[in-house]
């Protein structure tokens, strides 16, 4: 047996001796009946084919150990003589009963583990025997054979450090462990036997002890022709040790930080989660802030401590912000250790949150810092969603990039080749393995967490086969779906891709579980909003998109105007140029900055319409980071060049008008769940479509840019009068006035006008309690300004 075990620290006294037998179970030999609690038994094959068993148990209060070797007799051969590595003298096995096995037993009188045993075996003519592949019997001390599952770093029931890691392709592994004084080099290296450590595909080992090291990491081996033998990353770590980093060059010749992340020994402190619960708030009734944890409160203007800004603590300092705009779900931008370069968007860990985004910069404090903010949000009802990577890594090729999954098993975790046009390594994510690491991530982060979902980046690749094939039935995704854990979350699918930068909206298997990131809700309000989409394309996304989740319901759109890459809302008022064509913008006269007041006007009244429409479209609004706050990427449409939030901003005229219009928009989809926050899509009954006057809208016409909806409120006898009545809601992208004549109504009641974005603040909107609302009656007319959009809603008048 191969190992890699140093000897003992100091000499131990040692003895040998046969053994008594003592009742052995059938087809045992005497000696390893013996073997006792802390015990681990090895069988090695001879050169000559027989077999030699030996028994390694710990003695009673740690007191050492003892070692017995048990062989059968050799016929012709007489006796055997067992030789010690490293020693010149000779020990003659004695049978432990008259014509049974040859047995000895060697007791090492010290604790401290682990090391190793090494002997030979000589029969009486002085011939050597040797294992099977020409060794010599190689037992180690203090490590055991170890469990495969679960994978990674557990706990066994004797109280051993399991040791578990997934290799097909890996001929050996080495288990390195290293010290908590820094260097760069292992303390300690375990060879573990593929033909004692190794069940199936998985290597296992188990160690008594691991005090004195902090870290540990595997060596497969795979790369050592072309000098790539570094320790790697555990896939399955929970805490992550101290990474060393570096500078070196990618395969594209490229300086980048080289990584050597290591996994920590400790495990996650014990959390008290009191008495938090998940809110398990219904999918209709979300309203999404999408958030990177370092850039909401990186900025000093967050006027936070150092140790907390840019951190979880920051997130869990600002929640008062969220309760403000009516949010009650944040989505959080990727969490998981990625590279720094490269961002967030291209990880290489699935198990523990960024370090660096906790006051020390610690994984365990990061592990804290994280569920203290969750707890947080829970108890203010506020929902925590993950944006979550994983069909691609930022491993490659090069050492530099090496970093776990790639050094371990790159053929089982990531497709061979790639995919046509990407140079990133792409996850294998319909393979078994990768599978199963998927999924075992995504409970962790439920149930030890508390995460209450998660959207799923670049998800079109999600469908994707071990050649690049598109799969009808992914299994990822439908175990996913019908996972008893994960099924009772929400469950998010994100077309966006950080590989090329895409955002197209594609056919999504769903089993009614899954739902999605609307990127035609998305391109058709610009379009509409910029005077060149068809009214029937806003119609559509009005209702709920219907095209795209007819099967399921308007819930699960997750609908978006701007988003972490792209133009941000203002900038999509701000800059147009040819270069920006795809993403639909109107600079609304001039490009970028201006001092022309009826083109800041405009702008002000784009930004607004873009809210409105967001907010009154049947679906779930999402609203991106800094949008509330007037953030600028000055036209910019790379997610590297998104700043931090200007909490500053929030106290100048134009923020304080916004975050109260988006304020106002939440409380009224939440007074008006029955149209707003609905499980099913509006009945066709109560839908009528209007253009100018009541006139038949002009659906084909593409210079047609007015359009009024009008919703019938289905009457619910389990509903007070105070609810409210119809909708009335007009939308006008024209360069002019259109004008708007209101349908009737019931006797006694009037329209009351609660939005209409022309008009200045604070007046434009209004909560519709307010003795100033304009009320209008059945059959007015009523001028919406060009580039506005009004709504209106009927109350019943008090006689």
């Amino acid at each position: 047996m191969a190992s890699s075990l140093p000897a003992p620290p100091a000499s131990p006294s040692s003895s040998w001796r046969g053994l008594t037998p003592r009742c052995p179970p059938p087809r045992c030999g005497p000696l390893l009946a013996r073997a006792v609690a802390r015990s681990y038994r090895y069988r090695f094959r001879t050169d000559d084919d027989g077999v030699v068993d030996v028994a390694v148990a710990g003695k009673d209060g740690d007191a050492g150990y003892v070692v017995a070797i048990e062989a059968p007799t050799h016929g012709q051969r007489g006796g055997l003589v067992l030789r010690p590595a490293g020693s010149g003298e000779g020990v003659p096995l004695a049978p432990a009963a008259p014509g049974g096995a040859l047995v000895a037993e060697l007791s090492y009188d010290v604790a401290r583990a682990p090391f190793h045993v090494s002997f030979t075996l000589a029969d009486a003519m002085g011939a050597e025997i040797r294992t099977h592949r020409g060794t010599s019997f190689r037992v180690p001390v203090g490590v055991g054979r170890g469990c495969p599952s679960p994978l990674g770093l557990s706990q066994s029931k004797d109280g051993a450090a399991n040791f578990a890691v997934y290799s097909k392709i890996a001929k050996g592994m080495v288990l390195c462990l290293f010290g908590g004084g820094g260097g760069d080099g292992p303390a300690l290296e375990i060879e573990l036997d593929p033909y004692v450590h190794r069940t199936g595909d998985v290597w296992h080992v188990s160690m008594e002890s691991v005090e004195g090291y902090a870290r540990y990491g595997f060596r497969s081996g795979l790369f050592a022709m072309f000098g790539i033998d570094r320790p790697l990353l555990d896939p399955y770590a929970k805490v992550i040790g101290d990474f060393v980093a570096g500078d070196s060059v990618d395969e594209d010749g490229l300086a980048v930080p080289s990584i050597r992340c290591l996994a920590s020994l400790k495990n996650a402190p014990n959390y008290d989660w009191g008495r938090d619960k998940h809110p398990c708030l219904p999918l209709e009734k979300l309203v999404v802030y999408r958030a990177n944890v370092a850039l909401f409160t990186k900025d000093r203007s967050s006027r936070l401590a150092d140790n907390a800004a840019g951190t979880f603590s920051g997130m869990s300092a600002k929640v008062e912000h969220f309760r403000h705009l009516g949010v009650n779900a944040v989505l959080l931008e990727p969490v998981f250790p990625f590279h720094q370069v490269k961002g967030p968007y291209f990880p290489y860990h699935f198990f523990s949150p960024m370090s660096l985004y906790s006051s020390e910069c610690s994984s365990v404090s990061a592990i804290k810092s994280m569920k203290d903010m969750v707890k947080t949000m829970h108890r203010n009802g506020i929902e925590v969603l993950l944006e979550v990577v994983f069909t691609h890594t930022a491993e490659g090729g090069a050492e530099c990039q090496m970093i776990s999954l790639r050094g371990i098993d790159g053929s089982s975790y990531y497709i061979a080749d790639g995919i046509a046009g990407c140079k990133a390594s792409v996850l294998n994510c319909n393979h078994p393995v990768t599978q199963k690491l998927i999924l075992d991530s995504l409970r962790h982060w439920v149930l030890d967490f508390h995460v209450d979902g998660f959207c799923f980046i670049n998800a079109p690749f999600l469908v994707r086969g071990p050649r690049g094939e598109g799969l009808s039935r992914p299994p990822l995704l439908e175990a996913i779906a019908f996972d008893p854990v994960l099924s009772k979350t929400k469950i998010i699918a994100d077309p966006w891709s950080p590989l090329d930068i895409s955002n197209v909206q594609f056919p999504f298997p769903h089993w009614k579980r899954w739902a999605e990131m609307n990127t035609r809700f998305s391109m058709d309000v610009r379009k509409f909003l910029k005077g060149e989409a068809l009214i029937s394309d806003l119609a559509t996304r009005l209702c709920g998109s219907g095209d795209l989740f007819s099967s399921r319901a308007p819930a699960f759109s997750f609908n978006y105007v701007s988003r972490n890459s792209g133009l941000t809302l203002v900038d999509l008022v701000s800059f147009s140029s040819d270069e920006l064509a795809s993403e639909f913008s109107w600079n609304c006269g001039e490009e970028g900055p201006s001092e022309n007041n009826a083109v800041l006007q405009t702008r002000l009244r784009q930004i607004r319409n873009f809210l409105f429409i967001l907010f009154i479209s049947l679906g779930i609004p999402v609203l991106n980071m800094g949008d509330e706050c007037g953030n600028s990427a000055a036209g910019s449409t790379s997610y590297k060049d998104r700043g931090p939030l200007n909490w500053k901003a929030l106290k100048t005229a134009f923020v304080k008008e916004v975050t109260g219009f988006i304020s106002f928009l939440s409380a009224l989809r939440s007074r008006r769940a029955d149209i707003f926050q609905r499980c099913e899509f509006l009945k066709l009954e109560n839908i009528h479509w209007y253009g100018s006057d009541l006139s038949e809208p002009c659906w084909e016409d593409p210079t047609s840019n007015f359009l009024c909806l009008h919703i019938n409120a289905e009457l619910d006898e389990k509903l007070p009068d105070s609810t409210g009545g119809d909708l009335y809601i007009c939308f006008n992208a024209n360069e002019e006035s259109a004008s708007a004549t209101l349908p009737a109504i019931a006797e006694g009641s009037m329209w009351l006008r609660l939005v209409d974005t022309s008009l200045a603040f604070p007046g434009f909107f209004s909560r519709g309690s307010s003795h100033e609302t304009h009320q209008v009656l059945g059959f007015s007319s009523y001028q919406v300004k060009a580039h506005s959009c009004v709504l209106f809603e009927s109350k019943r008048v008090l006689s």
